[in-house]
């Protein structure tokens, strides 16, 4: 990695730990599903990684999947969380709580639209723009309370950190399907070059220090999330 000037101010983009859920790929969305043991092991192997790029400030979604992973931060380096719920994953509407193939036979007509129409919205669902909106705010709120040099470590959710990226560079939503689904655990963080303005430096590094894969998990299956274009 090229390294980056020191008096820029850095953004980290955290994912939470894995939960039952994560792994049964079971639409979570808002609701407050808790981590499993997996995910609690993912955190504190993770945590002294995150501690180790010196944070000045550390932000998280009130959910407590997001939460939790931020205290184990927070307990490493002194830094209180700030909890804002702006934060938070994708609310899926009806597919929440659901598997696919739950979705499926609870929802056909939803389902068959859902898989059938680019452009159609789950009842109850948030629009991706609305997503990238909030998202992209508290981004900019967080960069804007740092000084020259300083850190910030945003905990959340894979798929609206990533929508939230869209939204803090500025680029169109359509370019969400370059980005694989952001692993448990895993982190993007963003430099300020002095010339060259903010810029992606690394997007899902993983607790080993390198680029975690995550092209064996579809993106419409993120269980945490909302397909990319919705």
């Amino acid at each position: 990695m090229t390294p980056q000037p020191k008096t820029g101010r850095r953004l980290i983009l955290w994912r939470h730990g894995q939960t039952a859920w994560n792994v049964e790929n079971r639409a979570q969305g808002q609701l407050d599903v808790a981590m499993d043991a997996v995910g609690e092991q993912q955190v504190r192997d993770s945590a002294p990684q995150l501690a180790a790029l010196r944070p000045d400030r550390i932000w998280s979604s009130d959910l407590q999947r997001a939460r939790l992973t931020a205290q184990e931060l927070s307990v490493l380096t002194g830094i209180p969380v700030r909890q804002d719920r702006r934060l938070r994953e994708y609310d899926v509407g009806i597919r929440q709580g659901l598997t696919y193939d739950e979705f499926r036979v609870a929802h056909p007509d939803v389902h068959a639209r859902f898989f059938g129409d680019p452009e159609y919205q789950v009842p109850g669902a948030e629009h991706p723009e609305q997503v990238i909106s909030r998202m992209a705010e508290v981004m900019r709120e967080a960069a804007a309370d740092l000084a020259p040099g300083q850190c910030a470590v945003l905990v959340g959710h894979g798929a609206a950190l990533t929508s939230g990226l869209l939204g803090f560079f500025g680029v169109s939503p359509k370019l969400r399907e370059m980005f694989a689904g952001m692993d448990n655990c895993a982190w993007a963080e963003l430099h300020e070059h002095p010339a060259r303005g903010w810029q992606l430096v690394a997007y899902n590094q993983s607790g080993a220090g390198a680029a975690a894969t995550a092209g064996m998990r579809d993106l419409r299956g993120n269980a945490d999330a909302t397909p990319p274009a919705r």
